[in-house]
């Protein structure tokens, strides 16, 4: 073995040790552990497969240039030997970069309307809908949280869990690993249904990705560190749509983070989803913090809707799907619109992926 992939020795053992845990049936009745180490087995089963093809190919490379000055067969062989064996090099460093560890977790996503006044939302409403197909593509289960219409039918404001196929333990599955480059500014370029003279208009809309906490006890959150305030839930323009206090706002007052939640009946399941999402985004934050403090340019999100910070454009005239990080760009909107989201987000994931490479390599 090289020098370079001497690290592959402790993700074997590693590996093993994972495999004999997930054997023990006392291991399956914690869900919690079980789910993690699963999700490790899973990332480290790539490190294993990639490795035991890259030593084959480097044997066999080895064993054709042993025999290649005694039979010419095998000199004419060494050639493809050589490029399936820097093939699996290549595949071998790859897995090798560290994944996010986050990458196997279930998402909070957040949709809301920005400049743009009612096209905004509108525009808001549209991107929930893409959001979903695309889910629904994937074969992952979704479950609108909360959500604020405006007037004309779009969004102010809505969230959605996202949860990933049941026994799906790759991480590179999750969607998190997916939906996580979706955080930013969304521009979009449209003639607004409010518009009566046919003017293209462009406005915005921000999306926020939060990481799902898996197990409450991972965010401890002291009771008496939270305001808690109800009210009556109140419908587009600002109507009460309920005649009990069932609307819940909590904030957490050491951040200032607020979540308010109102679609659910009761005070009671408003407050739990509430603390749903409040232990999404302070897990967030603090991710943010020790990622600050290791002075690690982790993927920021827009926290401001702001079309100065626009990510991506939507531009309805062209059909035309533009992503400014990675300079994808494509002529299908409808399609994307519709669900057909997997090369935009992949052209995220190849540009991470390139970066992370790099880091590795310097």
């Amino acid at each position: 073995m090289t020098e370079s992939f001497a690290a592959v020795e402790h993700l074997l053992a590693e590996h093993a040790e994972i495999e004999t845990l997930l054997a023990d049936p006392a291991v399956h009745a914690d869900a919690g552990r079980a789910r993690t180490l699963g999700r490790r087995y899973a990332e480290l089963g790539q490190v294993v497969a990639a490795y035991r093809a890259w030593r084959d190919a480097t044997d066999d490379v080895e064993a054709a240039a042993e025999l290649a000055a005694e039979d010419a067969s095998f000199a004419a062989e060494l050639p493809a030997l050589q490029a399936t064996a820097a093939a699996a090099t290549e595949k071998l460093r790859r897995v090798l970069v560290p994944r996010d560890p986050d990458d196997g977790r279930d998402v909070i996503l957040e949709i809301k309307a920005g400049e743009g006044g009612e096209e905004s939302a509108l525009f808001a409403g549209d991107l929930l809908r893409m959001y979903l197909r695309y889910a629904e593509r994937r074969g992952w289960k979704t479950e609108v949280i909360e959500a604020t219409e405006s007037d004309l039918g779009g969004y102010k404001d809505v969230q959605v869990a996202v949860k990933a196929r049941a026994g799906s333990t790759d991480p590179a599955d999750g969607v998190w690993a997916n939906l996580k480059y979706e955080g930013g500014v969304h521009r979009v370029q449209r003639v607004p249904v409010t518009e009566s003279q046919g003017r293209i208009h462009t406005s915005a809309a921000g999306v926020l990705v939060f990481p799902e906490v898996e197990d409450a006890g991972e965010i401890e959150i002291d009771q008496n560190e939270l305001r808690i305030d109800v009210y009556r839930s109140s419908g587009p323009g600002g109507q009460s749509v309920n005649t009990t206090d069932s609307a819940v706002r909590i904030t957490h007052l050491p951040t200032g983070i607020t979540v308010s939640m109102q679609n659910e009946k009761s005070q009671l399941q408003n407050r739990e989803q509430a603390m749903r999402v409040l232990r999404a985004r302070l897990l967030a934050a603090r991710q943010e913090e020790e990622a600050a403090a290791a002075n690690d340019l982790r993927r920021s999100q827009v926290r401001t809707v702001d079309r100065s910070e626009r990510i991506r454009t939507y531009n309805y005239p062209e059909n035309r799907i533009a992503d400014h990080r990675t300079g994808y760009k494509a002529y299908n909107l409808d399609q994307v619109l519709d669900g057909d989201l997997e090369p935009v987000i992949r052209s995220a994931i190849d540009a991470d992926e390139a970066a992370r490479l790099a880091a590795a390599a310097s």
